[in-house]
C-alpha cells in the first residue's frame, strides 16, 4: 500500500497547485480532475490531510497537475519522512511542549470529528441513491419479469469456471449473482413467498438472499465464491438497514463496527482532563502527549483503509447514480414494448428475451456493487487491505463497463 501519509500527499497537491501559472483554485482544480459537484470539498479534504486520493483520482488530479502520479508519491513519501523528523524534535521547555500536545489534541479532535463527517455524508449518498435504484429499477424489473411465464432456467457458472480457486473472478460472480435473481424470480411467478408484491426492502431482501445464498452448479455457496468483499452482515446493513428502511444506514454500521472512531476518541477522553487544566507538572504532560501519541496512532494505521473505503463508496455511488437516470429509462422503454397480460416468454420476441436478459445482467451487477464489505476494508491489515481493494476495483470496474454497455 502507500508510503506516504495522508498529510503529506494533502501537502504536494496544494502547493503543486498553487504553483500553476496562474495559481489554480480548489474549484479548477475539482473540475479538472472530473471530480463532479461539490468537488472543491473533496479537494480541500485532500489538501487537509483528511482523505488520500485513490489511483483513479490521483491520475487525473496528476494530469490536471501536469505530473505523473509516480512524481506525487514519490514527493508525498519525501515529505512524510521530512514531517516525521520534524515532530521526533521535542521542544525542550515544559510551558513549549504543552503547547504543542495541546495542538496536536486538538488537530486529532478536529480529524476525528471530520472522518466521522466524511463517513456519513458519503454512506448518506450512497443509502439514497442505492434504495431509489432498489425500489425503482431492481424491484421495477422483478415485477415485470414475475408477469413473464415459462422464461428459461438460467445458465450456471460451469464446474470449469468456478473450480480451483474458490474466488471467482468478477464476470462469472455476477453471473452467479443474475443466475440467483432470475432463480428467485421464477420461484416468486410460481407462487412464492418473494415477489415485488412484499414491497421495498423486504422483497429485494429476498432476492439478495436468493442470489447471494443459492448455490453455482459446484454445490458451493455463491457468498462463498464471492469471496471476501461479500458478507452477510453487509447484506444486512444494505438490505435492510439503508436510511430509507428506517435504519442507521451505512454511515451508521460504519461508525457502529469498526473502530475508526472509537480507538481514537477514547485516548483523547482520557486525555481531555490534563488538556484543561491550566498548568501541569512534567508526569502530568507525559501522561497526556502519550495519549495523544496513542490517539495519532490509531489514527494513522486507519487511514489507508479509511481512504479506501471513502474512494469505494464514491465510486459505488456514481454507479447507482448512472442506473437510477439511465437503467430506470431503458427499463420504461422495456415496460412500453412488452405485450399485453398475460405474456409468456415466446410472445416477448427475440429482442424483448434479449433485453430481460441484459436486464439481469445489471441487476447482478447493481448487486454486485452494493454487497461490498465496507467495515471491512477500516479494520484489514495491510497485505489483506491490498487483496481486498484489488477485488473491490475489478467489481466496480466490471460493474460500471457493464451496465454502461447495456444501458
Amino acid at each position: 500500500m502507500n508510503d506516504f501519509s495522508a498529510e503529506a500527499m494533502g501537502l504536494v497537491i496544494r502547493e503543486y497547485r498553487q504553483a500553476q501559472k496562474p495559481s489554480m483554485t480548489q474549484e479548477e482544480l475539482a473540475e479538472r480532475a472530473d471530480y463532479g459537484k461539490g468537488g472543491a470539498v473533496s479537494i480541500s479534504r485532500i489538501e487537509r490531510g483528511l482523505v488520500s486520493p485513490g489511483e483513479h483520482r490521483l491520475a487525473a488530479l496528476a494530469l490536471a497537475l501536469r505530473l505523473t502520479p509516480a512524481q506525487i508519491k514519490q514527493e508525498a513519501e519525501d515529505r512524510t519522512r521530512s514531517l516525521a523528523r520534524q515532530r521526533g524534535q521535542r521542544p525542550v521547555k515544559l510551558r513549549d511542549q504543552v503547547a504543542e500536545t495541546k495542538r496536536r489534541h486538538a488537530e486529532i479532535t478536529e480529524k476525528t470529528a471530520q472522518r466521522s463527517k466524511i463517513t456519513q455524508e458519503h454512506g448518506e449518498a450512497f443509502n439514497r441513491v442505492h434504495d431509489v435504484v432498489r425500489d425503482e429499477f431492481f424491484m421495477g424489473f422483478v415485477e415485470l419479469a414475475e408477469s413473464i411465464s415459462g422464461a428459461p432456467e438460467p445458465e450456471k457458472p460451469s464446474e470449469e469456471e468456478a473450480e480451483s480457486t474458490g474466488e471467482l473472478p468478477t464476470a462469472i460472480r455476477v453471473e452467479a449473482m443474475s443466475a440467483g435473481i432470475a432463480n428467485a424470480i421464477r420461484g416468486a411467478a410460481a407462487g412464492g413467498a418473494a415477489g415485488a408484491a412484499v414491497g421495498g426492502a423486504a422483497a429485494y431482501g429476498a432476492f439478495t438472499a436468493a442470489a447471494m445464498f443459492g448455490t453455482a452448479s459446484t454445490g458451493a455457496t455463491i457468498s462463498t465464491l464471492a469471496g471476501a468483499a461479500a458478507t452477510n452482515a453487509t447484506l444486512a446493513l444494505l438490505g435492510g438497514g439503508t436510511l430509507a428502511a428506517g435504519g442507521a444506514g451505512m454511515a451508521g454500521g460504519v461508525l457502529l463496527l469498526t473502530g475508526m472512531v472509537a480507538a481514537p476518541a477514547a485516548a483523547l477522553a482520557a486525555a481531555g482532563f490534563y488538556v484543561l487544566r491550566q498548568r501541569r507538572n512534567k508526569k502530568e504532560e507525559e501522561r497526556l502527549r502519550a495519549e495523544v501519541e496513542a490517539a495519532e496512532a490509531a489514527l494513522d494505521q486507519s487511514q489507508q483503509g479509511f481512504d479506501v473505503m471513502i474512494d469505494v463508496l464514491d465510486r459505488a455511488t456514481v454507479i447507482m447514480e448512472y442506473v437510477e437516470v439511465h437503467g430506470t429509462h431503458a427499463l420504461e422503454k422495456w415496460k412500453a414494448s412488452l405485450p399485453p397480460e398475460p405474456r409468456d416468454w415466446e410472445s416477448l420476441g427475440h429482442e424483448g428475451r434479449e433485453r430481460y436478459k441484459e436486464f439481469l445482467t445489471v441487476a447482478g451487477c447493481f448487486l454486485a456493487a452494493s454487497i461490498i464489505n465496507v467495515p471491512a476494508l477500516l479494520t484489514a491489515e495491510p497485505d489483506a487491505l491490498r487483496e481486498m481493494d484489488k477485488a473491490v476495483d475489478e467489481t466496480l470496474r466490471y460493474a460500471d463497463k457493464t451496465i454502461k454497455s447495456i444501458v
